[in-house]
């Protein structure tokens, strides 16, 4: 019978945040497959797990990643784990997933710690609903689309960063996104974890003087409705009164609904729209 692929949740920081089911399977596979061998082999020692370890990261997803399907389709069982965190979430994990699934394999999640929803979890802002971007992508126009994509988006939005790059991250959300409530989370579960509740133009001030140190998260709020509204109806109030109702009256709505619309979308009264049009309609 063919293996199973377990996606293995390790700690972020402190080390006592992994499962004890977690622990059971990486002393129980065949293999396991580490992101850095060199930094997991310290996790693997303090527990005393002595399962044989192979590398699989970016650069050698392909070739590697077919190695481990031959293996688990031979009845192997493989334990992914990542330096920190849930397998997959923001690295090439997912790809194995992918892969496995394609070849009619079994993959299971043992769920543990996140940075992501860790950090989202004490931003003290909306966690309902949230858009998790992982590291911005360093192209420059790659970077830039996302961050116009950013600027409408009024779900929690959940950055990664390392510190010798956050004052250019501020800085371009501040410019692109203006300013908003944010928090900086750093050193997640460690001795030094800082939270930093604050806003894109403090923190630019604040990291101004103070280097940053510790791999960070950024929590940024949504972009408000009623800002989002209110651009929307400076953007009806420039077309003429008679373009706004065929764009209406064109998607099926009779006269009478149109109107209405028209009228939420400038923020006046129906009659005001009726008298406005009672010439050209009489």
């Amino acid at each position: 019978m063919a293996g199973t692929l377990y996606l293995c949740a390790t700690p972020i920081g402190n080390l006592e945040d992994i499962t004890l089911r977690v622990l059971r399977v990486l002393r129980e596979v065949d293999l396991i497959a580490a992101e850095d061998t060199r930094n997991s082999i310290k996790l693997l020692n303090h527990f005393e797990i002595k399962t044989p370890m192979t590398s699989y990261h970016e650069h050698n997803k392909v070739e590697k990643g077919h190695e481990l399907i031959q293996m688990l389709q031979e009845g192997k069982s493989i334990a992914l784990i990542t330096d920190a965190g849930t397998p997959g979430i923001s690295d090439p994990g997912e790809d194995l997933v992918r892969m496995a699934y394609e070849a009619g394999l079994s993959v299971t999640s043992l769920p543990g710690a996140c940075a992501c929803i860790t950090a989202l979890t004490m931003s003290g802002l909306p966690t309902r609903r949230f858009a998790f971007e992982a590291f911005l992508p360093p192209e420059k126009k790659e970077r830039h689309a996302i961050l116009e994509e950013l600027k409408e988006e009024m779900r929690t939005i959940v950055l990664y960063e390392a510190p010798h790059h956050l004052v250019r991250t501020l800085e371009e959300l501040y410019q692109v996104l203006g300013d908003r409530k944010i928090c900086v989370l750093r050193e997640l579960t460690k001795r030094y974890e800082t939270v930093f509740s604050t806003t894109l133009q403090e923190a630019l001030s604040y990291y101004g003087e103070q280097e940053p140190k510790g791999e960070c998260v950024i929590v940024i709020e949504g972009r408000s409705r009623e800002e989002a509204k209110e651009e929307l109806r400076e953007q009806w109030r420039e077309w003429p009164l008679d373009r706004h109702m065929d764009f209406y009256m064109e998607q099926g709505l009779s006269r009478k609904d149109a109107m209405k619309a028209v009228a939420a979308d400038r923020g006046v009264h129906k009659r005001d729209i009726y008298k406005e049009l009672i010439g050209p309609f009489a």
